[in-house]
């Protein structure tokens, strides 16, 4: 399994629990794709580089993880269609 890092930044309107089911049901897909997540670090609101949308500021989640391409597909494909998400990033991490 490889390990890559997953930079997400969510709507800044979202209240703590909805943010915590949207982390929830990310790690749980990445579960059942055969992957792992390793942390989860929620660094909150700041400040975007530029407008998204009707957006200046984003709540940036980080989830490191485990897994395999099939996972980071599916947690890519998941991510592009659920609300509240405004842009994400995944890498893989070197060695």
């Amino acid at each position: 399994m490889r390990n890559y890092e997953c930079m997400i930044i969510l709507e800044p309107t979202l209240e703590a629990e909805a943010i915590d089911d949207l982390i929830a049901r990310f790690s749980d897909i990445i579960a059942k794709n055969g992957g792992s997540v390793e942390s989860v670090n929620k660094w909150g609101k700041r400040r975007l580089a530029y407008q998204i949308g009707q957006n200046t500021e984003g709540y940036y989640v980080v989830l490191t993880l485990q897994g395999e391409n099939q996972t980071v597909s599916e947690l890519d494909r998941i991510l592009k269609i659920t609300d509240g998400v405004i842009r994400h990033m995944i890498v893989r991490l070197g060695k």
